[in-house]
């Protein structure tokens, strides 16, 4: 675990969470960071959590309040213990947690090393759940939020990124979990919904011909990527609210009720491109999807590492 503070300038009056302290784990790129950023203009205390120790320090320079990084893996419990004590020493008890560290693999599931597969369900599910752990206890004290970032792969599960969408249907269904157990603690527990989103995460996905044909039967509504800026801005909205769920984009509400018309739909485009030329990405190794997934695999796979 690494410590870099940095001093912040005044906080913007007037907003419900302002003299408060927020987590943000991920923090170092595109949704953590606009959502450390949003948080940080509401007059929030902000601790960044992450990986990447130098995009983490540029993330911070770009908030108007006080804040702390902190390189730390999400999957480590121990780390995560000492972070969220650090966290409580320089700033104060957190009174918001985003749980929003994740990673993704595209890709055959017969041809995603185990390694890395077990890796997505790591960073995204125990991450999730250590996240918590590690910060329930601050939660508990301030009457906290604690804020888990899902996606619409929760909604219906796509061929090619098997780790990925169980991963994120795990998170749900522990969030769900959790938030009855807490709610007599008063700690509230939101689930954040988040569509297709303009980070490197998505970057590699149109090379996957299934996924693009999936994207391509969308509604056209359905298929605009909107920026980590304006996702950022629905799940602060969410969080000022403590919002038990939150939309990012808010139609996704409305795809609740037809959750189970998913499955069948999804199966039915999968197999028909799987039966075109788009059957020869069935033969490619699967690939880690984005910069920030890239550096989290290669800290833990160092070259020359054993």
């Amino acid at each position: 675990m690494r410590d870099m503070s940095t001093p912040g300038r005044h906080p913007r009056p007037g907003t419900p969470l302002r003299g408060r302290v927020a987590v943000v784990t991920g923090a170092a790129r595109g949704i953590g960071a606009a959502l450390a950023r949003n948080l940080s203009e509401a007059g929030m205390s902000v601790a960044l959590l992450g990986r990447e120790e130098a995009s983490l320090r540029a993330t911070a320079r770009t908030l108007p309040n006080r804040s702390v990084c902190v390189e730390a893996d999400v999957t480590d419990n121990a780390a995560l213990q000492a972070a969220a004590r650090h966290v409580d020493e320089v700033l104060g008890p957190a009174s918001v947690v985003a749980a929003n560290a994740g990673i993704a693999v595209g890709g055959p599931f017969d041809r995603t090393a185990a390694d890395l597969w077990q890796r997505v369900i790591d960073v995204n599910l125990t991450g999730s759940a250590n996240t918590a752990r590690a910060f329930l206890p601050q939660l508990t004290r301030t009457r906290g939020y604690f804020l888990q970032v899902a996606s619409t792969a929760a909604l219906g599960s796509s061929p090619m990124m098997s780790a990925y969408c169980a991963s994120k249907a795990g998170v749900e269904s522990f969030a769900l979990a959790l938030r009855s157990e807490v709610e007599p603690d008063g700690v509230a527990v939101g689930i954040a919904y988040v569509h297709w989103t303009g980070t490197d995460m998505i970057s590699g996905l149109d090379e996957l011909p299934v996924l693009r044909a999936l994207r391509r039967h969308q509604p056209r509504f359905a298929r605009r990527v909107r920026t980590p800026e304006q996702v950022a801005g629905w799940l602060a909205e969410g969080v000022t609210r403590r919002s038990p769920a939150v939309y990012a984009p808010p139609w996704l509400r409305w795809c609740q009720p037809l959750r189970p018309l998913f499955p069948p739909i999804v199966a039915r485009i999968a197999r028909r491109e799987l039966r075109t030329p788009a059957r020869g990405e069935l033969t490619a190794d699967a690939t880690v999807l984005g910069a920030g997934g890239l550096a989290d695999w290669h800290a833990c796979n160092p070259p020359g590492g054993s």
